[in-house]
């Protein structure tokens, strides 16, 4: 292996990346293609958790808290209607049904919890199976660039300095195939390990939410309009 190494290093500024896709460009185009689609994932992942789920619930409730305390349910639904995060629309399920039994306020907030988790949830799994993708097109790439690479330096009438020059380009697109195929399965599993941190933290936080609502407008004593 040392060997090979030492040969792809000879090879000069042909053994390059750029060179390696113009002689072989099927297998690291596919994982450009792949790249891509993981980045816009992660942009879209980061800027649904980092927009759609910034407000604080928990000075938020303390707010509906004092106007649901107060008989002001009215107000607390125009608060719930200032936005349309998800959070204040959670809430506000409750609150519409603030005049009903317990059995309806919780159905209410579990019909709308159901309806957000899986917006919380979508594409991050992808983001796994994505790194499994882009780890095999790049082991299959690898072996491809070989296969093709010894089978060029196998033709009869090639001078020694020709086999190694051929030699040392295959063996640097194959490890052009590895390496890339290998780092955007990194990136994938550390944006999966992160995105899907934060998104359980959110689900959680979705949950007490409901938790939190149902108590106030059931254990505290049902409000009316």
């Amino acid at each position: 292996m040392r060997h090979l190494l030492m040969l792809a290093a000879e090879g000069g500024g042909e053994a390059s990346a750029v060179q390696a896709i113009k002689d072989n460009p099927t297998f690291l185009l596919m994982n450009l293609i792949v790249s891509a689609i993981v980045i816009t994932i992660i942009i879209e992942r980061t800027a649904f958790q980092l927009g759609r789920y910034r407000v604080n619930s928990k000075e938020f409730f303390a707010q509906i808290k004092k106007l649901v305390a107060a008989g002001n349910i009215d107000r607390a639904i125009k608060l719930c209607d200032a936005s349309d995060y998800p959070i204040l629309q959670l809430v506000k399920a409750g609150l519409t049904h603030a005049n009903k039994g317990a059995d309806e306020i919780d159905a209410a907030l579990s019909e709308k919890l159901s309806e957000l988790k899986p917006q919380v949830e979508k594409r991050i799994g992808a983001l796994w199976s994505l790194a499994n993708i882009a780890t095999l097109i790049g082991l299959i790439g690898t072996v491809a660039g070989l296969i093709h690479t010894f089978a060029s330096i196998s033709a009869q009438g090639l001078s020694a300095s020709d086999k190694q020059r051929m030699l040392s380009n295959g063996i640097a697109e194959a490890m052009y195939n590895t390496a890339f195929g290998l780092s955007i399965a990194v990136v994938c599993m550390i944006a999966h390990v992160l995105i899907h941190t934060r998104s359980k933290a959110i689900q959680h936080d979705l949950e007490s939410t409901t938790e939190r609502v149902f108590n106030l407008l059931t254990i505290s004593g049902k409000p009316g309009y």
